[in-house]
This record gives structure tokens, sequence and C-alpha cells, in this order.
């Protein structure tokens, strides 16, 4: 059950503020709210931002035979197709309304390291179809992992440790990180505008499973979070895209919508468990420790569909 849809304030930090302890505070009132902020001053420039969406849509512009030449591997890199994955099973009658595209960190194939579950190369558009593409998209990875150290950083004080706690090889030295575009597209070509009453969704409710998402979107309103999932009934409110793990799920009325998300994981061997400033004897660990490897492959695998199913493989 639901009740009707609202507006919601977010908290702003800025990462070029030199007062450090606003930051935290900032952050820590941010995340016993709902978990969501935004983020300016970041240094990743207007001119980039832009080129990243038009590179973007140039993609999803193309024949859907050519997109899904590149369907995504077993590495999860390369094109998700529209209903591809689906977030809220439970509640939705089919998969989300939206097509992606998965790019991590580059691994040459012949490199021992590229045998591990999300490293290895990426698939990439030919030049001559998209010249400049794959440029763009490495150098926004580049930025956003950047920026995504600079807010580990804020976060590691809001939580009692050293600054540079998630700096450390097996955290944030030797990262996870994923850069997905995403495109919703208008009602006009699915027919489909998001009705949760009849479990149509953009994408439905979740909450993000890594350690951080950055999330740049256009300015086309459709980011909902519920900043209680235990609430009867539940209250979704819209967040107002700003240019430049709360649950979450995107309701589109009618219009396209892109938008740039930007995973963010420790290395494949970090033991994830409770932190050690957040557990006590009255308040132990809720959950077993678990290699981030092991958990995030069956996260993709439970929300994603079955590679066999697409039975053309890449035709």
């Amino acid at each position: 059950m639901e009740c009707s849809i609202s507006r919601t304030n977010l908290n702003c930090i800025s990462l070029g503020d030199p007062d450090t302890k606003k930051s935290v505070a900032l952050l820590k009132q941010a995340c016993l709210d709902s978990g969501f902020f935004y983020v300016v001053d970041h240094g990743i420039s207007q001119e980039l931002m832009d080129d990243v969406f038009a590179q973007s849509k140039k993609f999803f512009d193309l024949p859907i035979n050519e997109k899904m030449e590149l369907l995504r591997d077993e590495k999860n890199r390369g094109y998700t197709p529209m209903l591809d994955e689906i977030l809220d099973p439970e509640n939705q009658v089919n998969g989300d309304y939206k097509e992606g595209y998965y790019i991590g960190i580059e691994v040459p194939e012949d490199d021992p390291q590229a045998n591990r579950p999300f490293y290895g190369p990426n698939q990439w558009p030919s030049d001559e179809v998209l010249p400049r593409w794959r440029k763009v998209m490495e150098q926004y990875h580049s930025e956003a992992l950047r920026v995504a150290k600079s807010i580990a950083r804020i976060i590691a004080l809001a939580l009692n440790l050293e600054e540079d706690f998630f700096d450390k090889p097996e955290m944030l030295g030797e990262p996870i990180a994923t850069l997905r575009l995403l495109h919703y597209e208008g009602g006009q070509k699915t027919g489909k505008v998001s009705n949760p009453a009849k479990g149509v969704f953009g994408a439905g409710a979740h909450s993000d499973y890594g350690l951080i998402t950055l999330l740049a979107t256009d300015d086309v309103v459709g980011l909902q979070i519920c900043k209680d999932r235990n609430a009867q009934p539940q209250v979704w409110e819209y967040v107002a895209p700003v240019k430049g793990s709360t649950l979450h799920r995107v309701v589109l009325d009618g219009r396209e919508r892109h938008s740039i998300a930007f995973f963010v994981e420790p290395s494949h061997d970090c033991v994830v468990e409770c932190l050690p400033t957040c557990k006590s004897e009255s308040n132990p660990p809720k959950f077993p420790p678990i290699t981030c490897s092991a958990y995030l492959s069956q996260r993709y695998e439970d929300t994603h569909a079955d590679l066999t199913a697409y039975s053309s493989n890449k035709a």
C-alpha cells in the first residue's frame, strides 16, 4: 500500500568545502535520514558531463540488432536490453522498462586479474560507429572513481574511522568500479507509463548493494525514494534532479529519461563485515562475513536475466 507522492529535499555536500566537520555532519544527517545526498564542487566539468550524456544517447539510439551485438557477457560488461533486469519481483509484472550498458575497469584478457568475476576487457562499440565513445567513457570512469574515493574519506570520518580507512588495497585501492549508462524509453516508444498499482516501473524498488553509488541524471523527474521501507503505507518521495542505499525506484511519466550510474565496491577479496565502530557486545553484527566478489556475484545473478535466455547470443 502506498500514499500520495511528495517531493523531498536532500543535503548538499561540497567536496570543495575546507570545513571537513561540516561535510561530515551533513553526511551523517543524510545517512540517518535517507542515505541520499547531493554532491557538488566535485571537479567533473559540465562539458564532460554533457558529453557523457550525449554519447550515451548516441548508443541507445542505435538499432536494436547493433546493440545486441554488444550483449553483456559473463563479466557483466556490455548491453542490457529492455526487461533484462527485475529489481522487485514481488511487485513487478515484468522487468524494468530500461536498457543499460555496463563498463568496468579495463583489464586486458591476458592479465591474470582478468580471471576474476568483475575484471576483464570491456566491450566497446566500434570507432566507425561511435567515434570518441570509448575515450569519453573511460575519462568519466576515471573522474567518477576519484570523486567516489573523496566521498569515502568523508564516510570514514563519519563512522569514526581513520580518514584513509577505505583507501587500503583491499578496499578501494583495487576496487570493483562499474559505470552503467541507463535509458528509460518514453511512452511514445514502449507504450508504457509507470503504474505502481499495476506493477509497471522504469526500475523496481530496490536498495543498492555496493559501497557507494554516484548517480547523474538528466532534467526528467523520475527517481523516488522511500525512507522507511517498513512503513504501512510506504511513503515515496520524488528527488528533484540537479545538474551536475535507501529503497528507491524509477517511476516514469511517459517522457524519455537518461541517467548515468557509477557503482563503487571494495576489491574482490575484501571481507565484507560489520565495521569495528558499528558493533559492540550489546550490538553484535547482524550478518556473517562474505567476500565482496561472492556477494556481488549473487546479487547480479538474482536481478538479471540468465544469458541463456538470449538464444540468438548477440545475433
